[in-house]
């Protein structure tokens, strides 16, 4: 019996925990003519390896428990034998409770996306410097950004400690030749995106993020319009950043990714505790080009 203890428990060593995420990675270089197909199949492989096995948090979930997130790249330039220049995208959702469906978290677009890569290279993570790359460490924040969020929906300011690491990421990889991290940059950068969900200011919001996922959603399956009703609720708070939304990047990602979820569920719940003409008004000055296809259908 001590044996089989002995043998189960050097097993468990050597067989991967599971770790935090589900993700899937796509990588389309059909704009890179007459290259090396292998090599985008190799980084495609390393890649969904890497953000799946590495442990983010030290946390072991099981699958259910793992967060699903799509990275899908598009290289669109290839300068040298190592060097990739293109864009990608991030997708991420979370389950409703005791329901089949999947809110998204966030949907980015990341078009500041350039990096070095040797075939058959090891990917390794490490907070504390940068990789001189740029690849894992892109990578990286979107990870931590993703934990973020999905810690965020389920705990007001939940996911604090990992938006900080995300911050960690950017500052290393700031002057270090590659674009998209600096706030010197423009607005929609990695770093001015952390750099505001961090800021007193955007306390509000993040509390909104929590109210609309936790109170509203998750409590749908038991009570819809209750929970239609806290999610309107938590919709409407977000009047205090109507005047300066414009130039906040983590206000316009959360509108570009819930916009479409937030008009389907308006446009099904019709309960008289909801003021759906004020819920209307600040829909149509957040994301006013869309009054036609959503807000004016509203009744």
């Amino acid at each position: 019996m001590k044996k089989l203890f002995v043998f189960l428990v050097l097993i468990w060593g050597i067989m991967p925990h599971a770790q935090e995420l589900q993700a899937e990675v796509q990588i389309n270089h059909s704009q890179v003519a007459g290259s090396n197909d292998m090599v985008f199949k190799i980084l495609q492989k390393s890649l969904r390896d890497f953000i799946n096995n590495t442990s983010w948090t030290g946390q072991r979930l099981q699958n259910f428990e793992k967060i699903k997130c799509n990275f899908a790249i598009v290289i669109s330039e290839k300068p040298s034998s190592n060097v990739f220049n293109g864009s990608i995208v991030v997708q991420a959702v979370r389950p409703i409770y005791n329901s089949q469906y999947e809110t998204p978290l966030i949907n980015i677009n990341d078009n500041n996306f350039s990096f070095k890569y040797d075939e058959n290279e090891n990917l390794i993570f490490n907070n504390r410097q940068f990789s001189g790359k740029n690849l894992i460490d892109v990578i990286s924040f979107y990870v931590y950004l993703v934990l973020g969020y999905d810690a965020d929906s389920f705990k007001n300011k939940g996911g604090q400690k990992w938006f900080e690491t995300a911050k960690q990421i950017a500052q290393n990889s700031q002057n270090k030749g590659f674009k998209g991290w600096s706030e010197m940059e423009g607005q929609r950068t990695r770093g001015a995106l952390v750099n505001r969900l961090l800021r007193q200011d955007m306390d509000s919001f993040r509390n909104v993020y929590y109210s609309y996922h936790r109170l509203g959603l998750d409590n749908m399956a038991s009570n819809q319009n209750s929970a239609a009703l806290n999610t309107a609720d938590a919709l409407l708070k977000l009047k205090t950043y109507a005047d300066d939304f414009q130039m906040n990047y983590p206000f316009n990602l959360f509108i570009d990714t819930k916009k479409e979820e937030i008009f389907n569920l308006f446009n099904s719940v019709h309960s008289a505790s909801i003021d759906i003409a004020a819920l209307k008004s600040l829909m149509s000055t957040f994301s006013p080009r869309d009054n036609d296809s959503k807000w004016d259908k509203w009744k």
